[in-house]
């Protein structure tokens, strides 16, 4: 199997028992991410038909079964490993992805926005189910994302300006910008209006 994707014995089997069981059997199976790049990705796992073509896919033979990968999933799951666990605290299948999450800004300004954003900013925003992740840091712009209920609130420009931006550029001056890299559009919050 190539180094892109790795699936366990125990997951092969499992699939395998899973497909045989819903009547799904030589079927293969589709693995998506979700959010990737995001502080917030997770894993879909289904099962495609065993007839399923597509050339834009990446697809990984497991043997017994195929593993099919979207274009868009692909670089998140370079290295990936599928498994499946079962203990007493979680069951199931668990995907672990090195490469599904954000890029880790790094630096000393990257640390003190992420400590603004972890002790004042993310607390603030919780009460009302939203959450705020450092992305990226260039010359004297931080770059955030907004998730939960911030994604898509019809207030996250007064969020951002009056809140998100005051709180990062007085705990770290060398911030003199921070700029929402959201999908607001994306978002489920019913009162979120796309500028015209």
């Amino acid at each position: 199997m190539p180094a892109m994707i790795t699936i366990t014995e125990l997951a092969k089997k499992k699939v395998v028992e899973v497909a045989d069981s819903t009547g799904r059997s030589g079927d293969g199976l589709r693995v998506a991410v979700r959010n990737g790049g995001t502080p917030r990705v997770t894993y879909a796992l289904d099962f495609v038909p065993k007839e399923h073509t597509s050339l834009d896919e990446v697809v990984v033979d497991a043997g017994t079964f195929k593993i099919h990968i979207d274009p868009v999933s692909a670089p998140f799951l370079e290295g990936a490993v599928i498994d499946y666990v079962d203990g007493l605290t979680e069951s199931g299948f668990k995907v672990e992805a090195p490469n599904a999450g954000p890029a880790k800004p790094e630096g000393p300004v990257a640390q003190a926005i992420e400590k603004v954003i972890a002790e004042k900013i993310n607390p603030a925003v919780a009460s009302h189910g939203g959450w705020v992740a450092l992305v990226g840091v260039k010359d004297s712009i931080a770059f955030v994302q907004l998730g939960g209920g911030c994604q898509g609130c019809g207030m996250v420009n007064v969020t951002l300006k009056q809140g998100i931006e005051v709180m990062i550029r007085e705990a770290v001056p060398q911030i003199t910008q921070v700029l929402d890299t959201t999908d607001h559009a994306g978002g489920t919050n019913p009162y979120y209006q796309p500028s015209k």
